[in-house]
């Protein structure tokens, strides 16, 4: 976690660039700051790897104050990419992303392995690319490179400076989607710049929202579109956005509110009665707070059936993604989409199951509510 405590950023001609700041970047999350231009969120960015120092006022990084930390060592902790990429363009692709693994004297087989498993991971074939020269690359597969070059040495930390905004719409969506897809794998604490207010709302957990030097709102991106703080951050969302999300239902209102449930201490018997009676082909596994813990599907109950010793404790599986009631639905339908899964669990910030998310229960209600424009229209 990144945290920031009353810090003040004063220049020595009395330009005050930040004022009493205090902000925390959540660990595995995106944190978006957004602004205007010179509302001082680059400025913020930078303190945090110590390109600049504050006036006032701590950061620290989980726990530890980055005042106490060499600069030059903090800054090989802590990936940074930003707009015009920076790669160096008298070396190639796989050196470009070896660079900073070289200065902290990783062999040379660690070296290729991570470059090959990092083009993968943005799907560059190592082969094609590995030797080419930023001059042969698209302006797309460059800012790939740098995204990847700043996970070299696997920091938990990454910064980003506004690292689309120099491409054109349909290559700035794509890495979008690619940076998504990335942090559901890798859950970095990244910190994104960025001045497009659609671009901080697709990407980030929470977004800070900034004007002359100040947090004017922080939160979720549903927290600020449902309760925009004031005027300025109604302007800066835009009404357009607004009114198109008073439309987009949530979570909350679509999913099953009360999904069928077993302890984990149950016998396989009573599970199968309890799925008969139901009529349902699998059990969500809480404790007796209803925290979640798992599930079982019928078909891992039959399989250790015969053995009367085994409790659903034994055989449930755990959930590997859930989403909380606060989400809105089109990004929820596009998660079990892309997990090719029947329904995702609902969890508050406790971990405390609140719903179920399914197949039928989107349908339902896409269901009512054309039924409802029929209706209207006859």
């Amino acid at each position: 976690m990144i945290e920031f405590k009353d810090v003040k950023k004063k220049y020595d001609n009395g330009f005050e660039a930040l004022k009493n700041i205090n902000l925390k970047c959540s660990e595995g999350e995106i944190t978006a700051l957004i602004g205007p231009s010179g509302c001082g969120k680059t400025t913020l960015m930078k303190l945090i790897n110590r390109l600049h120092n504050p006036s006032a006022g701590t950061i620290t990084i989980e726990g530890e104050n980055t005042s106490t930390i060499d600069p030059i060592e903090l800054r090989r902790r802590i990936g940074y990419v930003i707009q015009h990429v920076g790669l160096f363009p008298h070396m190639n692709i796989g050196r470009n992303i070896a660079t900073v693994p070289k200065l902290l004297k990783w062999d040379k087989e660690r070296i290729r392995k991570r470059v090959d498993e990092l083009l993968e991971m943005v799907s560059l074939d190592p082969e094609t690319y590995r030797e080419r020269f930023p001059s042969e690359l698209s302006g797309g597969q460059q800012q790939r490179i740098g995204v990847v070059r700043a996970l070299a040495v696997e920091p938990s930390i990454i910064l980003m400076d506004e690292p689309f905004s120099a491409l054109d719409p349909i290559s700035r969506e794509q890495l979008q989607d690619e940076l998504i897809r990335l942090q559901r794998d890798i859950k970095k604490t990244i910190v994104f710049v960025t001045h497009d207010m659609d671009e901080a709302l697709k990407i980030a957990d929470k977004i800070a929202l900034m004007k002359d030097g100040e947090i004017v709102q922080y939160g979720s991106p549903e927290e600020i579109l449902r309760r925009p703080a004031n005027d300025f951050v109604k302007d800066f969302i835009g009404q357009k956005r607004l009114e198109a999300y008073q439309d987009i239902p949530t979570v909350r209102q679509v999913m099953v509110n009360n999904p069928v449930t077993i302890y984990p201490h149950r016998g396989l018997a009573e599970s199968l009665k309890r799925m008969e009676a139901k009529k349902v082909d699998s059990l969500i596994v809480v404790d007796d707070r209803d925290h979640l813990l798992g599930y079982v599907t019928v078909f891992d109950v039959l399989k250790a059936y015969e053995n009367e010793d085994v409790t659903i404790k034994d055989i449930m599986q755990t959930f590997n993604h859930k989403v909380d009631s606060h989400m809105l639905l089109p990004e929820a339908i596009q998660q079990i989409h892309e997990l090719k899964t029947p329904y995702l669990p609902v969890v508050d910030e406790a971990g405390v199951l609140e719903g179920l998310l399914t197949r039928g229960s989107i349908v339902g209600y896409i269901g009512n509510e054309y039924d409802g424009e029929i209706e209207g229209v006859m």
